[in-house]
């Protein structure tokens, strides 16, 4: 395949930014990040209920945004969304719309987090943020008006990366049980030590360069090239049986289509339910430009459809 003309124009647009997020501080480039995002995502439809609140988190107070549906009655499953952006960018308003319409087409309460960022903060915040948070969901799901029961993790890029970790690390810790972990395009090999035939786009123009990715892990985790920490690199975990379903969706021309797929292909080797898709033509981060990318649609069809049987009830 080639290039999506969709995904072209979203690069073009990138690629005119006068100075690349890398060149500037923390605090503007997670601003210049947004204000890209914001207009080309989806519009965001209306809800039930949206609030902020503030829980405790381990370095203190986390805010984190509940979207509950219209007309919830009953206890809803839970389902909790964590941002991408290279650990260091990224923000729950940048993927608000995705958030809405999950709650509103799935019919569940969705909990997105604002975790800490690099190099503010740099790892292990960020999964020690996460993991608060998905303890937070068990405990309180029932006041929310949700089931602790029907709980779902998920995340795209660095997001994937931190909801793969949420899955092992409840696993390991004997819960909370999760019903899925939905990851778009994640990072599980944070130094690319796996040599996948997809890593030679980071040498390419599609957006996620090696040099973008050299500055996201030089903040996230200083003077660390290569790690067996599975926290860092979700793919050094040896044993990946007992882990939720999984649904991974990855695109055609990011570095990161193989480390998802492969990411994948171990979890069923090893006995865990996997559903794979790769969107042909895309680059990474479509999936939160609603507006200009159609396949952005799809793929967050995809989500919804993979929650809703995650959530339905066994027969």
């Amino acid at each position: 395949m080639t290039l999506h003309p969709q995904a072209q124009a979203v690069l073009d647009l990138l690629n005119a930014a006068p100075t690349q997020l890398k060149e500037l501080p923390p605090a503007e480039a997670r601003a210049a990040y947004d204000r890209f995002i914001l207009p080309r995502n989806f519009d965001p439809v209306s809800l039930g209920k949206v609030e902020d609140r503030m829980i405790h988190g381990p370095a203190g107070e986390l805010r984190v945004r509940i979207y509950t549906p219209e007309g919830a009655s009953g206890p809803r499953p839970v389902f909790l969304f964590i941002h991408g952006g290279g650990f260091v960018i990224g923000s729950i308003e940048s993927r608000d719309p995705q958030c809405r319409l999950i709650c509103r087409d799935v019919g569940c309460i969705v909990i997105s987090v604002d975790y800490r960022l690099a190099p503010e903060d740099p790892f292990p915040a960020a999964p020690d943020d996460c993991w608060a948070t998905l303890q937070w969901c068990a405990d309180n799901a029932t006041a929310l008006g949700g089931d602790s029961a029907r709980i779902a993790v998920g995340g795209e890029s660095a997001g994937g990366n931190l909801a793969a970790g949420l899955a092992r690390r409840a696993r390991d810790s004997g819960g909370p049980a999760l019903a899925a972990q939905i990851l778009v395009y994640p990072l599980t090999d944070m130094y690319f030590e796996q040599n996948l035939p997809s890593y030679k786009y980071l040498d390419e123009d599609y957006f996620l360069t090696r040099e973008q990715m050299a500055w996201y892990c030089e903040c996230y985790a200083p003077g660390v090239t290569r790690t067996d920490d599975v926290l860092l690199s979700p793919c050094k975990e040896e044993n990946l049986s007992g882990l939720p379903p999984a649904q991974i969706i990855t695109a055609e021309f990011d570095p990161l289509r193989d480390d998802g797929k492969r990411y994948g292909e171990r979890m069923a080797e090893a006995g865990v339910p996997v559903e794979y898709t790769c969107i042909s033509g895309m680059i990474h981060g479509y999936w939160h430009y609603g507006k200009l990318i159609d396949a952005a649609s799809e793929a967050l069809q995809l989500n919804i459809d993979a929650l809703n049987r995650a959530f339905s009830p066994t027969t």
